[in-house]
């Protein structure tokens, strides 16, 4: 497995389709794809917003998901810095978003950092 993250914007997907080989159609889009097909998915970039998706079941989703599908690259935001939300509802979902990034990163091999478009490589197991 294989974690990409970083801020909006920063080349995380040019990076996992330049440098990882991937072609656009090997992302599934967490934000709007089917629950189902991420079991089995290359790529899944937006895993913030599926975060969002799935609410409560998303920790129990992750946790699966780093059990059965152990080749995926995932991409997700970095949402946790800046101003916290008023809204309980999105202070919810920043929380849960850096849990299930926890967890991912604690089961990838690789974790890599974009920032401005540069590839920062903040875990690698050999």
């Amino acid at each position: 497995m294989i974690m990409v993250t970083g801020g909006a914007y920063q080349g995380k997907t040019a990076y996992v389709t330049e440098k990882l080989g991937l072609a656009e159609n090997d992302i599934s889009d967490g934000a709007v794809c089917a629950v189902e097909t991420l079991r089995t998915a290359r790529c899944i970039t937006n895993y913030h917003e599926l975060v969002r998706r799935l609410g409560d079941e998303c920790i129990s989703f992750t946790q699966e998901l780093c059990r059965t599908n152990k080749e995926v690259i995932i991409i997700i935001d970095e949402i946790g810095c800046g101003i916290v939300p008023m809204e309980k509802s999105e202070r919810v979902w920043r929380e849960n978003a850096g849990r299930c990034g926890c967890i991912i990163a604690a089961c990838s091999e690789k974790v890599i950092r974009m920032v401005c478009g540069i590839p920062v490589i903040i875990k690698e197991v050999s």
